[in-house]
């Protein structure tokens, strides 16, 4: 069957078939939305010819942009020779060996094992059948439960939404009975009269409150983004790492650092675990491992962990059909390369972050801005109808919503979570693409201060 180009043909049958990830169904089968058809560097363009420049890098993924022909042919030639095989059976494929390799080389000391995925969520439900493994070869069969945090983003298996604190999650299925929630170190939803600094360590403090109440002899882990990224772009304070690093040294607990949307180059270094100088024993990957050009996740073991695991004996009974995907790995293994040669993290978080972060910051006096807060190159914006009591612009968070409509309008993409903008553009952008996605952002601010009659 041949399918129609005609953008509004498009529409309509997407309307009609294509169920969409985080969508309300019954307002898309009646407003439809946009058909993306092509992209290059930066930009994306829809199927009316709208050309949009992408802060958001895909969904956090393209790192790189989108016109990586290296990456492109990579999984070309791979189709070609091995298009799929499994990795069950004592089975393997040459770049999912390479790909191991390669990320054991890009890890902090220390990590010299990794379990692949194709996403992850579906790392983080492996995170959970590895701490349980761990600790059940240990002899400790009754550490099973997970601690995370209010407002978290794990991913949307069963599983991993278990671990996230999404309450719009939450209401829609049954999570797992052993994960619990902590504060978010959100300072400025929650901080009230408290400084950051007091506030940091007072939001870390909750999580020592409730190993007590749980029973550390129960706790196995804590699993958290060094900032949380779909939650709103939470950068937490600067006191409360080493608190929360401090506690789970103290109380045995395993630190789960999820790198999803942190890793490969977003807060300046390879993982946002280095960027607060944490030191956790798993670490979860997806998303820009293959720059968003194939699917694939994992997690990365410490030695620790690792060598109770391959100690134990028996079986680990937990894998999937596509876990270390030939033609995925080989997209991973190009887009490493590409930042290992390159060295655009290091590059980007020299001279464009901290251009990013300084043209942000001038938006603090704008009148409905309430905080600017980011870290490499990705970032928040609070929006207000009252600087002082920071009230919201409208209820039900209307004034964002009226904020990312307008800029996409204007040919900006980014995104709004709650009252926050939030944006993540690649790390390949130029001082002047940074300075057009500023002006275009403004331009929203302005005219979302206008419709709410804000000056």
């Amino acid at each position: 069957m041949k399918l129609t180009s005609k953008t509004d043909d498009l529409k309509a049958l997407d309307q009609a078939h294509h169920l969409h990830p985080f969508t309300n169904f019954q307002e898309y089968a009646s407003e439809g939305g946009r058909i993306i058809s092509k992209a290059e560097h930066i930009y994306i363009f829809d199927s009316d010819g709208n050309k949009m420049l992408d802060g958001m890098s895909g969904l956090w993924c393209c790192n790189l942009g989108y016109s990586q022909n290296e990456i492109i042919n990579s999984v070309y030639q791979q189709l070609k020779e091995l298009p799929y095989y499994n990795n069950f059976f004592k089975c393997s494929n040459q770049p999912a060996v390479e790909l191991a390799k390669l990320l054991v080389d890009a890890a902090p000391s220390g990590f010299n094992h990794v379990f692949f995925t194709n996403s992850g969520s579906e790392a983080n439900d492996t995170n959970i059948r590895l701490v349980h493994r761990y600790y059940d070869l240990l002899g400790k069969p009754n550490k099973k439960a997970f601690i995370s945090r209010k407002n978290a983003y794990h991913g949307s298996t069963i599983a991993a939404a278990s671990l996230g604190g999404m309450s719009a999650m939450h209401k829609q299925a049954r999570g797992l009975d052993y994960v619990y929630h902590i504060t978010q170190p959100y300072w400025f939803e929650l901080g009230g009269e408290q400084d950051p600094d007091s506030f940091g360590r007072s939001a870390a403090l909750e999580l020592e409150k409730k190993i007590d109440e749980i029973g550390e002899e129960n706790v196995a882990a804590f699993i958290a983004e060094p900032i949380q990224g779909a939650g709103g772009v939470i950068v937490p304070p600067e006191s409360y790492w080493p608190e929360m690093q401090r506690i789970c040294n103290e109380r045995d607990i395993i630190l789960i650092s999820d790198e999803v949307i942190c890793g490969f180059g977003r807060t300046g270094k390879w993982f946002g675990s280095e960027t607060y100088q944490l030191k956790p024993q798993l670490m979860t990957f997806a998303k820009a491992i293959t720059n968003g050009y194939m699917p694939l996740g994992g997690v990365l073991i410490k030695d620790e962990i690792a060598e109770v695991l391959l100690s134990g004996g028996g079986e680990f009974a937990h894998g999937l059909t596509y876990s270390g995907h030939p033609a995925s790995c080989a997209a991973g293994l190009a887009t490493l390369n590409i930042l290992m040669e390159t060295q655009i993290i290091e590059k980007t978080a020299l001279q464009i972050a901290p251009h990013f972060q300084a043209r942000l910051a001038e938006f603090k006096d704008h009148p409905i801005v309430g905080e600017v807060r980011g870290k490499g190159m990705f970032a928040a914006v609070e929006l207000v109808g009252d600087k002082n009591s920071r009230e919201r612009l409208a209820p039900e968070s209307a004034g964002a919503i009226y904020c990312r409509d307008r800029a996409n309008a204007n040919g900006l993409m980014v995104r709004q979570t709650g009252d926050a903008m939030i944006m993540a553009p690649p790390l390949i952008c130029s001082i002047s693409e940074i300075d057009i996605l500023i002006e275009k952002f403004g331009t929203a601010l302005d005219e979302t201060a206008k419709f709410f009659e804000i000056s």
